[in-house]
C-alpha cells in the first residue's frame, strides 16, 4: 500500500514539458544568438535555394518548350534522301512529292531541292556564308506553318521570276534587314530580287539558313535540274505514326531503304531530355551544398551545448529530464534548419522567376519543390541536431553547473 502511494507521488511530481513550452525552449537559443542563427541558416538557405532554382528553371524551360511544341505541332514530318548500299548519297524520285500528297491522312506537303550553287550579297563578295540555295514550291510556307517577317512568300507568279525569299538567318548573314530600296542578291552570277524575309522556324533551322527561289525560276535562270531533296508534310495528328511508317515506300517504292523520315519536333523533345540530365547533375551539386549546411548546423549545435553547460545543469537540477534536454536541442536544430529552408525557398523562387522572365519563358515553380525544400531542411536539421542533443542530455547536472 505504501509502495503504491510512493509510486503515485512520484508520478504526480514527474517533470512534464508541454508542447508550447518545448517550442519556446527550443527556439530560445536562436533568439538569444541572432547573428549566429542568421549565418548558420544561410548555409542551409544556399543549398535549398540552389535546388529549388534548378527545379524551377528546369520546369519553366520544359513548360516553355512544351508550349512551343504544342504551338508548332508534332504532326510535321520530313522526308529526305538517305544513302544507298555503297554509302553514296541517294536521290528521291521526281514524282515523290506528288506520291506523298496522295496519302489520305496527309493534309499539306511541299518539297525543296538543294541547288549546287552559292549566294552572295553582291558580285564583289566571294565569302563562304554557309547558306543553301533551295528551289521551293509555293505551298512550303503553309506546310511549315511559317510566317513572313517582311514582304511575301513565293506564289505561282513570283515563282517564275528572278525573285527570292530569305530565311531569318540567311537575311542576317546577307545583311538584308529591310525590303526598303529593293535589295538584291547574287546567285551564280545572276541578280535576284528579295521579296520576303521569313520569321524564324524553330522546327526547321535548315530553312532559316536558306535562300528560296521558285522551281521554274531555278530551271529558267540557273539552268538547274530540280530534283527534290526533302519533302515536308503535315499529317492528321492521330495518324502521324501510321503515315510515318508508309512514307519510305510511298516516296521511293523501288528503294524505300534509301529514304529517311524524321519528325522535327523530336529534336525539341530530345533537348528536353538533355535538360533533364543536366537537372539531375545540378541537383546533386545542390545536395552537396545542403549536406555542408547540415554539417555546419551540427558544429554550431555542439558549440552551443558546450557554451550552455550551466543552463543545462540548472534545468536538470530543477527537474528537467534527459528527454527534455534532448528535445530542446533537436527542436533548436530543426528550427534553425527550417528557417534556412524558408529563406532558401524564397530565394530559389526569386531566382527562378527572374531568370525565366529574362529568357521570356513561362514561369513554372513546382509547388512540390517548395514543400520538399522546407520539409527537407526540417528533417536535415533534426538529424544534424541528434548528436549534440544526445551529448547535452548525457551531461551530469553536478558537472554541468560546476565552473570549468
Amino acid at each position: 500500500m505504501k509502495n503504491a502511494a510512493n509510486s503515485r507521488s512520484r508520478s504526480h511530481w514527474r517533470s512534464k514539458l508541454l508542447p508550447a513550452d518545448a517550442v519556446v525552449t527550443g527556439t530560445h537559443g536562436l533568439r538569444s544568438r541572432k547573428g549566429r542563427t542568421l549565418l548558420t541558416a544561410i548555409g542551409i538557405a544556399i543549398g535549398i535555394a540552389s535546388m529549388v532554382a534548378v527545379l524551377g528553371i528546369s520546369a519553366s524551360s520544359k513548360a516553355d518548350l512544351i508550349a512551343e511544341i504544342d504551338k508548332l505541332g508534332t504532326n510535321l514530318l520530313q522526308v529526305q534522301a538517305g544513302s544507298n548500299l555503297f554509302g553514296e548519297s541517294a536521290k528521291l524520285p521526281e514524282e515523290a512529292p506528288a506520291m506523298v500528297r496522295r496519302l489520305g491522312p496527309v493534309e499539306n506537303a511541299s518539297s525543296v531541292s538543294r541547288l549546287d550553287t552559292d549566294v552572295q550579297r553582291n558580285q564583289y563578295l566571294d565569302d563562304n556564308n554557309g547558306l543553301d540555295v533551295l528551289a521551293s514550291e509555293p505551298e512550303l510556307l503553309d506546310t511549315l506553318d511559317g510566317a513572313m517577317a517582311q514582304g511575301r512568300f513565293l506564289d505561282t507568279g513570283t515563282a517564275t521570276l528572278p525573285t527570292v525569299v530569305l530565311g531569318s538567318v540567311a537575311a542576317e548573314r546577307l545583311g538584308v534587314r529591310t525590303l526598303d530600296g529593293g535589295p538584291t542578291v547574287q546567285i551564280a552570277g545572276r541578280t535576284f530580287a528579295v521579296i520576303g524575309i521569313l520569321e524564324p522556324l524553330p522546327l526547321n533551322p535548315d530553312i532559316d539558313r536558306a535562300v528560296l527561289i521558285g522551281n521554274e525560276a531555278a530551271e529558267d535562270f540557273l539552268g538547274a535540274e530540280v530534283i527534290p531533296t526533302a519533302i515536308y508534310l503535315r499529317a492528321i495528328p492521330e495518324l502521324v505514326e501510321d503515315v510515318r511508317s508508309v512514307l519510305p515506300r510511298t516516296a521511293n517504292p523501288a528503294d524505300p531503304s534509301e529514304v529517311n523520315v524524321s519528325r522535327p519536333s523530336d529534336a525539341l523533345e530530345a533537348r528536353a531530355q538533355v535538360d533533364e540530365n543536366l537537372q539531375n547533375l545540378l541537383l546533386g551539386l545542390g545536395g552537396v551544398a545542403l549536406l555542408v549546411g547540415g554539417v555546419g548546423i551540427a558544429n554550431v549545435m555542439i558549440i552551443s551545448v558546450l557554451e550552455r553547460r550551466g543552463e543545462i545543469g540548472l534545468r536538470r537540477a530543477l527537474g528537467a529530464t534527459r528527454r527534455h534536454i534532448a528535445l530542446q536541442f533537436v527542436l533548436e536544430s530543426a528550427s534553425l534548419a527550417t528557417l534556412g529552408g524558408i529563406v532558401g525557398v524564397g530565394l530559389g523562387s526569386a531566382v527562378t522567376y527572374t531568370y525565366a522572365r529574362r529568357q521570356d519563358w513561362l514561369v513554372d515553380i513546382p509547388v512540390q519543390a517548395l514543400g520538399a525544400g522546407v520539409a527537407g531542411a526540417l528533417v536535415l536539421g533534426a538529424l544534424a541536431g541528434l548528436y549534440p542533443a544526445i551529448r547535452a542530455a548525457r551531461l551530469d547536472p553536478a558537472d554541468a553547473v560546476r565552473p570549468a
